[in-house]
């Protein structure tokens, strides 16, 4: 039967109109609107779906809800979307999600405990269909709370030991740019560590510590100073490390906003970036190559992290079999630390 120009909209619309009105079976609409069309051909699901648009259809989510037991949502705990960092991740899981039929629904935690714990409970109460938390940390209770609602869920850029995740080899990420500063004849250098408590602070100054003492050059705890992830905590720890007796002669931060902080206060105690201090941060933002002394950074793969862990919650929820991943990092040189040759 063909499809009408003007289809006639006199009463709902429902999936048994659009189906009469396409002349197929009622199953054949409801497999042919779902996210995989399994078993209908290309043309007819196209020819459906252009249907129901000019009809006017509408899914009805709740009735979808209570007919399947799911929402087709995915709930997301980040730190702060502030972060170009976790944005970038964040949108990387929003469009792998939306490819796969799914909405998303973000929550900024701000790592704070009791914040993260409301939020998890508002995305709980959304009944959402699995979550992806990108502010996992140890000592947190989150995980075991977690586990005991039996919703799937999976961690992203932070990892904790047993449990599924999709980040960056940071330990490998430390170890290229501590490999990078050696071998410009870097000897004494400080560390920017960010918080032991989440993965990514302490993989990334694991990696870094852990190549200078087997090059010979322990770095004394004295110059590795934990911080915040922001340009503020950057600054604040490079001017502890450029106080001390003995200044070194590069830094390492272990991300581009915290390298930002440290490249203000090395600016601030008279001294040039690149030639007098090299500076290396973390991710490979797009703005570390447009700063005026353009930042080495550790590139991290962000966007297919973000990719990869919704399509791991979704093998999860047809009860696939999945592992964690952690993707390969790559050292980006540029005149922060190039220029101190």
């Amino acid at each position: 039967m063909p499809v009408s120009k003007h289809p006639s909209r006199t009463g709902p619309v429902t999936l048994a109109s659009i189906a009469a009105h396409a002349g197929v079976h009622l199953s054949t609409v409801s497999r042919a609107l779902s996210a995989q069309p399994d078993g209908v051909g290309p043309e007819t699901v196209e020819r459906i779906r252009t249907l129901a648009h000019e009809l006017g259809y509408r899914r009805d989510a709740a009735a979808h809800t209570l007919r399947t037991g799911r929402t087709r949502m995915i709930g997301v705990l980040v730190p702060r979307l502030t972060d170009v960092a976790l944005a970038t991740i964040y949108e990387g899981i929003d469009q792998a999600a939306t490819r796969a039929g799914y909405n998303t629904v973000v929550a900024n935690t701000r790592d704070d405990v009791e914040l993260q714990r409301s939020c998890l409970d508002l995305l709980l109460s959304r009944r959402v269909d699995g979550l992806i938390l990108g502010d996992s940390r140890t000592g947190s209770n989150l995980i075991p709370e977690l586990q005991r609602t039996q919703v799937p869920f999976v961690l992203v850029m932070r990892r904790l030991p047993g449990q599924i995740s999709i980040t960056t080899d940071d330990v490998e990420g430390g170890r290229l740019a501590a490999e990078h500063l050696l071998e410009l004849g870097h000897k004494r250098v400080g560390v920017v560590a960010g918080d032991p408590s989440a993965s990514t602070g302490a993989e990334r100054t694991r990696g870094f510590r852990d190549t200078f003492a087997k090059a010979g050059f322990p770095i004394p705890d004295e110059y590795v100073i934990d911080s915040d992830f922001h340009v503020r905590g950057g600054r604040r720890a490079a001017e502890r490390i450029l106080r001390l007796p003995v200044r070194p002669s590069a830094i390492f931060a272990i991300n581009d906003f915290t390298a930002i902080g440290v490249m203000g206060a090395v600016r601030d105690a008279g001294l040039q970036v690149g030639s007098e201090m090299a500076v290396v941060g973390y991710n490979d933002l797009d703005l570390a190559e447009q700063l005026p002394v353009g930042l080495t950074s550790v590139r991290s793969p962000l966007t297919e992290m973000g990719e990869l862990s919704v399509h791991t919650l979704l093998d999860m929820l047809q009860g696939k079999k999945v592992r964690s991943r952690r993707l390969r990092p790559v050292l980006m040189a540029r005149a922060s630390t190039l220029n101190s040759r």
